[in-house]
């Protein structure tokens, strides 16, 4: 078609803000973000994109021939998800791809995104194999840091049962801070087991391992990338949840330290 109405540019800027608000709720990149979204307006037909983040919420303005469309979307973290941050990528690029070959934007073509975007694979892994491995994950480190087979068994179904509370929590959507300090308080109370039945002489390493599932290595890594890329308020935002969420997992530990009288602990 030679020229784009005003509600096809109300579906484009759908489109584009479902792009971002995916992207940043499954952890993905402020740049990539902005990135994605410009790209994908482009392919659609629009002139150009402007995108603004918060660390809760999108400011996307889409440009057709000087009439702009402007919306604001709140947006909620869901968790890390690589897949659908690829799927979203390979929409993106089918746009641009089916753009280059027709020279034109069609609604045919707006129709196909939308339609990727409804059909995006959202399955994940079982609950139970998830932590399952999360549990194998920590009683290896626990291994690998001198821990015998029973201080890393301890690990094991103190990680699993841990990683179980933490997904249950979260699937009811309790406050993600109060999930972590529950999550912390049960893991450290299952790893303490090995004090309790002197299994070893390294206790110290079960009671440690077992909350290493907690550590917000992906928020923080993201924050950082955000700061030097020039994102200040997304990456400060985000630096602050994942701070946080350090503290709210110490404070989990420590209660449950009180609690069993225990005076010390550590690798």
């Amino acid at each position: 078609m030679t020229g784009i109405t005003y509600q096809d540019q109300q579906r484009i800027t759908r489109l584009c803000v479902r792009c971002a608000l995916l992207f940043m709720q499954y952890g993905g990149e402020s740049a990539v973000v902005v990135d994605l979204t410009k790209r994908l307006g482009v392919a659609l037909g629009v002139n150009g994109v402007e995108c603004g983040l918060s660390f809760n919420a999108v400011t996307l303005t889409t440009i057709y021939q000087g009439r702009c469309i402007t919306t604001v979307r709140n947006t909620v973290h869901q968790g890390i998800n690589v897949s659908i941050l690829v799927q979203i990528q390979q929409i993106v690029m089918q746009a641009e791809a089916t753009r280059q070959q027709n020279h034109a934007v069609s609604v045919s073509l707006i129709g196909q995104i939308e339609t990727a975007f409804d059909q995006m694979d959202r399955t994940t892994y079982p609950n139970a194999l998830m932590a399952l491995f999360v549990g194998l994950s920590c009683a290896c480190f626990a291994y690998l840091n001198g821990g015998g087979l029973a201080i890393s068994a301890i690990t094991l179904v103190a990680g699993f049962v841990a990683m179980r509370m933490r997904l249950y929590l979260s699937a009811h959507h309790f406050n993600p801070f109060v999930v972590v300090i529950i999550t912390a308080f049960v893991a450290t109370l299952l790893g303490a087991f090995a004090y309790f039945f002197k299994l070893g002489d390294n206790a110290d390493i079960a009671v440690a391992a077992s909350v290493l599932l907690l550590v917000p290595s992906f928020p923080i890594i993201n924050s950082l990338s955000d700061i030097l890329k020039g994102y200040i308020n997304m990456g400060v935002g985000r630096w602050m949840f994942a701070t946080m969420l350090t503290l709210s997992a110490c404070v989990g530990i420590v209660i449950a330290l009180i609690l069993l009288q225990i005076p010390h602990w550590g690798l």
